[in-house]
């Protein structure tokens, strides 16, 4: 029961990811498989290889992509040549969203620049308030981001201290 769980929710994350991160389903379930089975000593690309059921090259292409995304990452035992796989942590990975939330902000800022100057008709005003809006929203989803991305490398470095 507790495996069969296990995978419906790898699977879960799997689509989840797949829409979020517009990246293949392959890519979606490691992902998936890291954050549920690796989140401990993490997972060698043989373990990935039988976990997932697919060709060492998939896995390889799958895991390279991940990694470039900053998705995962690896580290080394010293003795053992292998390299294990985890899921990058979730401050890290709310910085992405981080940095898309202010790509956003600058956007916004160059399109009320540009309204301020060009408003001629209602409709381009209400576009100006809007916008005006927008930033306000956006500029409060920086701010939440911030303090949850702070509070979990809180957690993440104390228990970094405990290992």
């Amino acid at each position: 029961m507790m495996q069969e769980e296990k995978q419906e929710l790898i699977e879960m994350f799997g689509v989840h990811f797949e829409q979020l991160y517009n990246i293949p389903p392959l890519a979606s379930r490691i992902l998936g498989t890291l954050i549920i089975d690796g989140c401990k000593s993490g997972l060698t690309f043989e373990e990935l290889v039988d976990k997932m059921q697919a060709s060492k090259s998939s896995i390889s292409t799958n895991i390279n992509l991940l990694l470039k995304m900053e998705k995962i990452y690896y580290f080394t035992v010293l003795g053992d040549r292998k390299k294990y796989f985890k899921a990058s942590p979730l401050s890290q990975r709310l910085n992405n969203y981080l940095t898309l939330v202010n790509n956003e902000l600058l956007l916004i800022d160059k399109i009320i620049k540009y309204r301020e100057k060009n408003t001629c008709c209602p409709q381009e005003k209400i576009n100006l308030l809007n916008s005006y809006a927008y930033k306000e929203h956006m500029e409060k989803a920086e701010q939440l981001l911030l303090t949850t991305i702070t509070k979990f490398k809180e957690i993440e470095e104390k228990n970094q201290l405990n290992k």
